[in-house]
């Protein structure tokens, strides 16, 4: 996971880039980048390690003048990558995943492309992503050939002389949005970027749509076109509430799936209802409202120093996080029945010994867990937030019933089976909870607002998306 900011303006910048990019910080743990131009291109790399992105930037930028910038924060692969070529100087920075990076750098480098950044897991991505965009004759077909050679997702950002080049994941999976004030024009991943530096939203870019920005303006090179199937996962956990995608913000969207879980929760016995911070906050907000039942939060989030528990790349760090981050209330929770909203559940090892164990240590008389998603099914093949069927929690679960792995899941995918009532049973057990609950598939689509077919829902349905084959429309 990555979030992308970039600004283009008639007066200096790098405060307005520091800032812009801040606010994306949620949508990455390790790397924090930033790239500017003046006389030269420079570039700024730091290690976030839990720690502030504005602290890490400001002292290596605070003299530098710019009117052009670009920002990202990830989870895997250190940003921006510069590079100098037949198509100029010009420095890149990507979100997404492609799931055949290996493949093509293996290709790559039997015509002679030599790659020297490297992530945890394989050739940075960014990097193989520059060096097919520099052997084309312009940036616009090397961009377009990106688009054509990989499979999974890629948007991304290029600070050129002539500006920076913005291009949208061919099929729309991650968010672009372009926004502008008095003297600069910007683009970012996350709309809350743009309330408190001034800028007002001007559209999400389409599907594969390139565009050429700077001070004077936006250039279309592309526009793209009308298949998209965006992440559901923006609205259900990953976004930030303040942010919109395709117009649609995540604080409201969160709450109609709240409201839809109350409506299939008729008559349960509680005394509040609660989210598991940050995300699982606006669900619990919209269960309350349409259950009548109080909301209340015995859970609290030690905000300034722990991020996504997530987020981090071992096991080991994401346990950690997950421990010190909430702090419960004991005053809330004791002799208390709750219901308790949750965005998802992944592995199921965080919520189950760094929350519920929490909760009933401080005298909960009962836990009734919501999902706010179906049960997750299949590794994310877009982004990095699951990549193996045994980090799920529900294959353990279906591993347990049928006593081995098995292919063919679909009798698990019906919430109205004997097999998926086992599979949920199972998963209740293992968290020690009450009652487990999960959003139907149905209900997300309907709260999200947008057609099924606009959506990527592969995490729980396996559904192919278009691009994993590089299929085209």
């Amino acid at each position: 996971m990555s979030g992308l900011f970039a600004v283009a303006s008639k007066q200096n910048c790098a405060e307005m880039l520091i800032y812009g990019t801040d606010y994306h910080a949620h949508m990455g743990s390790e790397y924090g980048g930033l790239a500017v131009l003046g006389q030269d291109f420079a570039r700024f790399i730091h290690r976030m390690n839990n720690a502030n992105f504005r602290d890490k930037f400001f002292d290596s930028t605070k003299d530098f003048e710019t009117n052009m910038g670009i920002g990202c924060v990830s989870d895997l692969e250190e940003q921006p990558v510069y590079i100098k070529s037949k198509v100029g100087e010009f420095c890149i920075v990507t979100s997404g995943r492609i799931v055949n990076v290996e493949s093509l750098a293996d290709e790559m480098m039997k015509d002679g492309v030599c790659f020297s950044e490297f992530s945890k897991f394989h050739v940075n991505s960014t990097e193989l992503v520059a060096r097919i965009i520099a052997d084309e004759d312009t940036i616009e077909n090397g961009i377009k050939k990106v688009f054509s050679k990989i499979k999974g997702s890629c948007s991304l950002l290029i600070l050129t002389r002539q500006g920076i080049y913005v291009a949208r994941d061919f099929f729309g999976r991650t968010a672009l949005v372009l926004g502008k004030n008095e003297d600069s024009f910007a683009v970012c991943s996350e709309t809350c970027s743009f309330s408190n530096l001034g800028y007002e939203t001007i559209r999400d870019l389409n599907p594969g749509e390139i565009v050429l920005m700077n001070e004077n303006g936006i250039k279309i090179l592309d526009k793209g076109h009308n298949t998209k199937q965006v992440c559901s996962f923006l609205w259900i956990y990953t976004g930030f509430p303040a942010s919109n995608y395709e117009g649609l913000n995540s604080e409201i969207i969160r709450e109609k799936s709240g409201r839809l879980l109350a409506k299939r929760d008729k008559g349960i016995d509680a005394d509040l209802v609660a989210g598991v911070p940050d995300s699982g906050l606006a669900h619990a907000v919209g269960y309350a409202m349409e259950s009548g039942l109080p909301f209340r939060r015995p859970l609290v989030k030690y905000t300034p120093t722990y991020g996504r528990s997530y987020a981090p790349p071992t096991q080991h760090l994401r346990n950690i996080t997950a421990k010190m981050k909430l702090v419960a209330i004991k005053e809330v929770i004791n002799g208390n029945s709750l219901v308790l909203l949750e965005d998802s559940i992944v592995r199921g090892t965080q919520l189950k010994n760094f929350t519920v164990e929490k909760l009933w240590n401080a005298g909960a008389k009962a836990i009734h867990v919501r999902p706010a998603c179906p049960p997750l099914m299949f590794p994310c093949i877009y982004a990095n937030s699951t990549r193996t069927n045994s980090e799920l929690v529900t294959r353990r679960a279906i591993k347990e019933i049928e006593g081995k792995d098995i292919e063919d899941v679909s009798e698990y995918l019906d919430h109205t089976t004997e097999k998926y009532a086992k599979m949920v049973d199972i998963i209740r057990k293992y968290l020690n909870i009450t009652s487990l609950k999960y959003q139907i598939l149905e209900d997300m689509i309907e709260a999200i607002g947008l057609p099924e077919k606009d959506l990527c829902t592969h995490c729980w349905n396996g559904k192919q998306c278009r691009g994993c084959s590089n299929e085209k429309i």
